[in-house]
């Protein structure tokens, strides 16, 4: 990148230990710079902030905000606070790339009776139905009380929180094996065929 065409700007919102290599591939070339924001400071992150209250970051600053299983975290009523303070630190062009456990796609899994039994493997371990209803258990048992979730999504639910929270439009699918959400959000208005290429180039899946 030259000086006149310096890289976009990332906010890894709640970025724990991962680094670039572990966001969306789009963001892994040189044209984007990540900033890493946490409120565990062992995380060595760039910004230590609660995610509520991201006064330190200046409004419009990001050309894109990256969020990992982090909205789950705070409570139904918190959400839209965490999604206006990701919209507030976004150019007016610019997107919000989420991802959250998706509760709907525990239907067939809890039916079955299986709350504990582990459904997928993650880099933290084996993860069941009651970690993703209520927070990893091993983290919260190591005093990481924050792990803890108080809130779930299904896709049209994160869609409407979004709508509601200051994105003018947004795409949601689903991640059936790992039992998780991923939307793309714009703060301007996106034509189905915006939304669905930047559906393309930012989502996993």
């Amino acid at each position: 990148m030259t000086e006149s065409n310096p890289p976009r700007k990332v906010l890894h919102v709640g970025c724990g230990p991962a680094r670039k290599a572990q966001m969306p591939p789009a963001f892994h070339g040189d044209d984007w710079q990540e900033v890493r924001c946490d409120i565990d400071e062992s995380a060595e992150p760039d910004i230590v902030a609660n995610m509520m209250d991201l006064g330190v970051v200046d409004s419009g600053s990001f050309d894109a905000v990256y969020s990992s299983h982090n909205i789950e975290h705070v409570f139904a009523h918190e959400v839209p606070l965490v999604l206006g303070e990701f919209a507030r630190v976004l150019k007016d062009d610019g997107v919000l790339v989420i991802t959250c456990p998706d509760v709907q796609s525990l239907g067939a899994a809890l039916a079955a009776g299986q709350l504990v039994e582990p459904l997928y493997q993650s880099p933290a371990g084996p993860i069941s139905a009651v970690d993703i209803l209520w927070g990893h258990r091993t983290s919260i048992a190591a005093g990481k009380v924050y792990m803890a979730h108080k809130c779930g999504f299904t896709a049209q639910v994160l869609v409407n929180t979004l709508a509601q929270s200051g994105f003018a439009r947004a795409a949601c699918v689903q991640q059936p094996g790992a039992f998780a959400l991923w939307a793309v959000a714009t703060r301007n208005e996106a034509t189905p065929e915006e939304l669905e290429a930047l559906r393309r180039r930012y989502l996993p899946c």
